[in-house]
């Protein structure tokens, strides 16, 4: 399924679940029948209008953390690039902020932020995810940062942002897009496993990765309560991931101002 048609349902899943997300409709982990086309789950509510329902939550965290991240990744990278004495500093930060195992980092911050839930998550996911980026940004950066243009346009005294926005950042959409394809998706991964361990999302709230953790113990009654969200989440993922690639120029050709 293309990514803006998944999308598309996911926002507008709410308004289309064909039952309440909280109310019982079936037995526990009932089979798919006439009122819930693909059955229960551990309470009975119908697997499909919470399907339709947990969509727009994770793809919002997720998209909220695929920007920020490679917003701000791409202004220290670019900034790195062209000032390499401040480039070695982002660097030393980004290896320290490394070191740092994402889980251990993720769990860290929103069991400090008590209440913070699904914005703890994406919070955490947003600082832990931006060394990586930078260090992608930087490294795509330089080349472009080195070439006779640009070193032209900086000797004709243009302002340094006007080097980044520019000189620079038209010739790396490629990257970008592809980076902020990475970012969605692992968005969706970190948000998914904070589920698993009981962070961010709680119950009784519709969300895909929170319906795969409920309903895991009863998968051999209703595989569909697990099966559903997991192939969402994966269609969400590769889709997100072919749009960036279609996205992406062939050939990034450099581009001046001058």
């Amino acid at each position: 399924m293309p990514a803006p048609l998944l999308v598309l349902t996911a926002v507008t899943g709410p308004w289309l679940a064909p039952e309440a997300i909280d109310a019982p409709v079936t037995l526990p982990y009932g089979t798919p029948d006439a009122s819930a086309a693909l059955g229960g789950d551990l309470l009975g509510r119908d697997v499909l209008s919470r399907l339709l329902a947990g969509g727009a939550p994770l793809i919002a965290t997720a998209l909220a953390i695929a920007i920020l991240v490679t917003g701000s990744a791409t202004v220290l990278g670019i900034l790195a690039a062209l000032r390499p004495r401040l480039g070695r500093w982002l660097e030393r930060a980004a290896d320290l902020a490394i070191l740092l195992p994402a889980v251990l980092g993720i769990m860290l911050i929103a069991l400090a932020w008590p209440g913070g839930g699904r914005l703890a998550v994406g919070a955490a996911a947003t600082v832990l995810g931006i060394p990586y980026a930078v260090r992608v940004v930087a490294a795509a950066a330089s080349p472009i940062a080195a070439t006779g243009y640009l070193e032209t346009a900086a000797a004709s005294g243009e302002h340094l942002w006007h080097l980044l926005a520019r000189e620079v950042l038209p010739n790396l959409r490629a990257t970008l897009l592809a980076l902020f394809g990475l970012r969605f998706v692992e968005g969706v991964y970190v948000v998914s496993i904070a589920a698993f361990l009981q962070l961010g999302p709680q119950p009784p709230a519709a969300d895909w990765a929170l319906m795969i953790r409920e309903n895991a113990p009863g998968i051999m009654l209703n595989p569909w309560a697990v099966a559903a969200p997991c192939l969402a989440i994966g269609l969400l993922a590769v889709s997100v991931n072919l749009a960036a690639d279609a996205l992406a120029p062939a050939r990034p050709v450099p581009e001046t101002s001058l």
